[in-house]
């Protein structure tokens, strides 16, 4: 049944062709036959649309990341850009220099240009010309880092430990913060929405923790203003931030896409029933209505897959957008969302590194990024398994880890204590980007291991000073033979291995290290950088036929 004109009411007419016109829109289905009922409106409406977008090519405009407050890269040429009317002339000019950059817009409305930005400081002027001018103010040059990840990233200082004090004395004018706002999209965009703030304590609160005190102690550290740009949603799994064909092509991620492409299709079955479903209900509604009746109850609107978890979508809105934009280097704090798929991950995370490293094309900027703590989840060892994935990672090049398991919480998911992640993440960047010498940068990795007798010992790198052991002996070792059947060790400091033991297993050939979701072991290194977990055996996990 198709209601039109003729036979909606006038009070009820706009309420009945809008939920209509969208279910048959999801569908493909005949929208004509919708709205033909008002057809004046329709095209006027489309006429509007189309002049907004005929008049928005005949300035000059610039991405949201361009703008005022903003930090360009230092060091490097940076990337200007925005859209014009094709073929118009744009000059870009600095007040650091006396030339400037031409270009001229495609036939697109698209225009670019490398610039060579000023040294480390500021505030400088940019101006854009076209048939328009736009004036950029207050700019300064530094380091910029792209923050992202989940709800650890997302976790705001005002949620942070010591969160009062840390907002009030948050007075850093050549701190710079951007926050692209949450959306989503089925295809990569070209701009995002957000704007660049001065670092203070009325901008401070609800900006990421985790980037905050990393930038706090990279210009503490550098002396140089530094640019934070927030793109993170909480519970988001890494598929959602990677590209579509990245995870189509590899077939130990294309389960990702196939599960969300089956779902969307069984979405758009459900969606065409219930149109016809709603339709039937109009009718019924109406005549009951009319009738003086008892309405009936409207149908369930089956609930859309699409959202912030469905994979490539926040690539493509919140990532995609700012890959012309020059930085330093990126940090990370996600995982807790792909736990249930961990030995997925192994593959997945460097898949993403390397998909935002082409995409930036840059095949080696720096990317750091935080261990997932401790804490109770669901099923056994998901959690372990998760940080496993990320030790692995170390292995993709220009990468670093900041280990938290003794500064997380069992019992929440989301610890307070960001400042010492940001502090962690900033010495893998003080040394290996900023070439700082003297800073160990990461406490105790496992590195290989050696059978003696019914002893293995273990090697690491990043011991630092030495290894220790905090309160008390070592804790959380096991070891295994040939049975695969692991039991609590005794664990010694030798020099810089440890040896590990236990009387009942004569002919030992694996151990693993904090190999629970919740253990809080106690080995670091002097300097006070936790070891991660590890393990030394390949043997499957519990989650490695999860895809």
């Amino acid at each position: 049944m198709v209601y039109n004109q003729s036979n909606v009411d006038t009070a009820n007419q706009t309420f009945y062709v809008l939920t209509i016109d969208v279910f048959l829109g999801v569908k493909k289905m005949s929208y004509k036959r919708i709205v033909f009922g008002e057809p004046i409106v329709f095209i006027l409406s489309l006429v509007m649309v189309l002049v907004c977008a005929a008049a928005s090519f005949a300035d000059v405009k610039l991405p949201a990341a361009i703008s005022d407050n903003m930090v360009l890269q230092q060091g490097m040429k940076v990337s200007v850009w925005g859209w014009a009317e094709p073929g118009e002339k744009v000059a870009v000019s600095g007040n650091w220099q006396s030339l400037g950059w031409h270009t001229t817009a495609d036939k697109d409305g698209r225009w670019m240009v490398k610039i060579k930005p000023p040294k480390a400081g500021g505030p400088y002027e940019m101006t854009i010309n076209g048939k328009n001018t736009i004036t950029i103010k207050n700019i300064l040059a530094g380091e910029v880092w792209v923050c992202s990840g989940q709800s650890n990233m997302e976790r705001s200082v005002k949620r942070s430990a010591n969160a009062e004090q840390e907002i009030v004395s948050a007075n850093y004018p050549n701190i710079r913060l951007f926050t692209v706002r949450k959306t989503i999209a089925d295809t990569p965009q070209n701009d995002c929405s957000g704007n660049w703030s001065s670092c203070s304590p009325e901008t401070v609160a609800d900006f990421s923790a985790a980037a905050y005190f990393f930038g706090r102690e990279l210009h503490s550290q550098l002396g140089v203003p530094v640019g934070l740009i927030q793109t993170c949603w909480g519970g988001t799994p890494a598929e959602a931030w990677t590209r579509h064909e990245v995870l189509a092509s590899d077939p130990e991620l294309k389960p990702i896409v196939d599960r969300s492409d089956e779902a969307w299709g069984n979405y758009l079955n459900a969606m065409s029933d219930y149109t016809q479903e709603l339709i039937s209900w109009l009718s019924a509604a109406e005549k009951a209505h009319v009738e003086g009746g008892q309405i009936p109850s409207e149908p369930d609107k089956p609930r859309s897959p699409s959202g912030q978890r469905t994979p490539s979508r926040l690539y493509n809105a919140m990532i995609a957008p700012l890959v012309l934009y020059s930085r330093g280097g990126a940090i990370w704090y996600q995982g807790e969302s792909n736990t249930g798929r961990a030995w997925q991950y192994r593959k997945l995370f460097p898949a993403m590194i390397e998909n935002w490293r082409r995409d930036w094309r840059q095949d080696d900027f720096p990317f750091y990024y935080v261990q997932i703590a401790p804490f109770k989840y669901g099923k056994e060892f998901i959690g372990v398994e998760l940080r496993e994935a990320q030790l692995m990672a170390l292995s993709v090049p220009n990468t670093g880890m900041a280990v938290i398991t003794d500064i997380g919480n069992i019992n929440d998911i989301h610890p307070k204590n960001k400042q010492d992640v940001g502090k962690r993440l900033a010495l893998w960047a003080m040394a290996k980007t900023y070439g700082r010498k003297g800073i160990v940068y990461s406490g105790p990795i496992y590195k290989s291991m050696k059978i003696e007798g019914d002893k293995i010992r273990l090697f690491f790198d990043y011991v630092g000073g030495g290894l220790v052991a905090k309160d008390g002996p070592l804790t959380h070792f096991t070891i295994a033979g040939e049975d695969r059947k692991f039991v609590d060790a005794k664990a010694k400091i030798d020099g810089d291995t440890i040896v590990v033991s236990n009387d009942k297993v004569e002919n030992p050939v694996a151990v693993r290290f904090a190999w629970s979701n919740t253990a809080v072991p106690n080995l670091f290194n002097k300097e006070g950088l936790p070891a991660s977990s590890f393990k030394t055996d390949d043997w499957p996990g519990v989650t490695v036929n999860k895809k």
